[in-house]
């Protein structure tokens, strides 16, 4: 395949031995996937050579590079940098390595988003509806936006429930204390 595991007189390849010592240490296949693919990408930017003649540098130059040049996000660094540790320690067992050398990114922080009173008296005044009243209901219950879909559309399934005892068709409101909510639009009827 890419390249002999073990060095040119070698049987084994390297693409099948990382995969064995994957699988015998139950990793998912996607990590598989995963390791496979950098480790791939990082013996091909060193021209194929052998990752035992590549080195400590080798290694942080290829990390800068996807920094650098690919605008990869830290994560997606650190990925392939423990799928390279992988490969030295665990499939080419290389123990004179100093892997502390090795830098891990840093994620950048996130500070989360949080508006002030006034911009969420704002918001909530330019809706109206049943889009306002799903919108004051998950940020009273202190949800995001992700869950905003899943919400809304069990929201709008819980609103038509057949009655079990008419068989008939109801429309759920808003309880009393929350119908100052809702602009337009009548209160429950049963």
């Amino acid at each position: 395949m890419w390249i002999a595991a073990f060095g040119p007189e070698s049987n084994r390849m390297l693409p099948d031995e990382l995969r064995n010592a994957i699988r015998v240490r139950h990793y998912s296949r996607r990590t598989e996937e995963a390791y496979v693919g950098w480790i791939k990408r990082f013996i091909l930017f060193h021209k194929k050579r052998h990752p035992r003649e590549i080195g400590i540098s080798g290694v942080q130059t290829f990390l800068t590079h996807l920094a650098v040049e690919r605008h990869v996000s830290a994560s997606t660094q650190n990925q392939a940098l423990s799928a390279i540790l992988f490969l030295y320690r665990d499939v080419l067992k290389v123990d004179d390595f100093n892997f502390e050398m090795v830098v891990h990114a840093r994620r950048p922080e996130r500070l989360p988003v949080v508006l002030t009173r006034e911009e969420v008296r704002v918001t909530f005044g330019e809706m109206s509806g049943t889009p306002r009243l799903v919108a004051a209901l998950l940020y009273g219950a202190g949800l995001r936006l992700p869950g905003m879909s899943d919400a809304a559309s069990e929201g709008c399934r819980l609103r038509k429930e057949r009655n079990s005892c008419s068989g008939r068709q109801r429309t759920e409101g808003p309880p009393d204390d929350a119908s100052g909510i809702r602009q337009g639009g009548a209160a429950a009827t049963s």
